[in-house]
């Protein structure tokens, strides 16, 4: 199993994420993006960032994120979606305490809305497979 390389990205401080540009699909290339597009594009930013977030957090960090998705929910540009994310984040606040603890916290959010929307609902238990080490049939090597 791969040990946190990103295929398709570079780390490049403590957790950030330096993203390929030129690997965006062309899916209405120069176009803006529609809700869907949106939603995908974010749930992929959001578990790719807490797919490499540390195993052991500094203070600082652990505060950083939790600011993150405070701003992310009054910013998101659906307003929609971010008044309902706002209401997920206030019962259930972003556990940061590790990576384990954070991903599977976005795992959960993430699936709430795909039961509010009607899509799959995803195992859990391999965010990290899905998000970070790739599937272990080894199809994303």
């Amino acid at each position: 199993m791969r040990q946190r390389t990103l295929p398709r990205a570079s780390v490049d401080s403590e957790f950030s994420v330096v993203s390929d540009v030129a690997s965006v699909a062309d899916v209405h290339q120069n176009c803006p993006l529609d809700k869907d597009e949106l939603g995908r594009s974010t749930w992929g930013l959001l578990h790719t960032i807490a797919a490499y977030y540390p195993d052991n957090p500094s203070q600082e960090t652990k505060d950083d994120v939790r600011i993150f998705f405070d701003k992310f929910a009054k910013l998101y540009p659906c307003r929609s979606c971010a008044d309902h994310f706002r209401e997920q984040i206030n019962m259930s606040p972003p556990r940061v305490s590790n990576q384990q603890t954070l991903s599977r916290w976005l795992c959960d959010m993430h699936n709430l809305v795909n039961q509010r929307t009607g899509k799959p609902i995803f195992d859990c238990s391999r965010v990290n497979e899905r998000w970070r080490d790739g599937w272990r049939d080894g199809s994303c090597d």
